[in-house]
């Protein structure tokens, strides 16, 4: 069993930074290859980046350039460091398995971008 935890949210202007931690509890993290998601209202929830057991990472279109996924299995936690922030990348964040596995998520985090 996972329980995953996301911080790290908040209101930001556009074109600054923020970094989102996911810490996980449970002994299978390490095997898992996570993600991050995001989801705004109305709308799916979408796929942001992914990294493997490894620390190969993927990226969303949009995101590429701008965000960072990284994970220490050391600590059982997954980051996402955002950069260049826009007002489009204002969404509630959630971390989980890739794919994810639905009692896997948690509450995310809210992520604000505005002036």
């Amino acid at each position: 069993q996972v329980q995953l935890v996301e911080s790290g949210g908040g209101l930001v202007q556009p074109g600054g930074s923020l970094r989102l931690s996911c810490a996980a509890s449970g002994s299978i993290f390490k095997s898992l290859r996570m993600a991050w998601y995001r989801q705004v209202p109305g709308k799916e929830r979408d796929l942001v980046a992914a990294i493997t057991q490894g620390g190969s990472t993927y990226y969303a279109g949009a995101m590429k350039g701008r965000f960072t996924i990284s994970r220490d299995n050391a600590e059982n936690t997954v980051y996402l460091q955002m950069n260049s922030l826009q007002p489009e990348d204002t969404a509630v964040y959630y971390c989980n398995a890739q794919p994810p596995l639905l009692r896997y998520w948690g509450q995310g985090t809210q992520v604000t971008v505005s002036s």
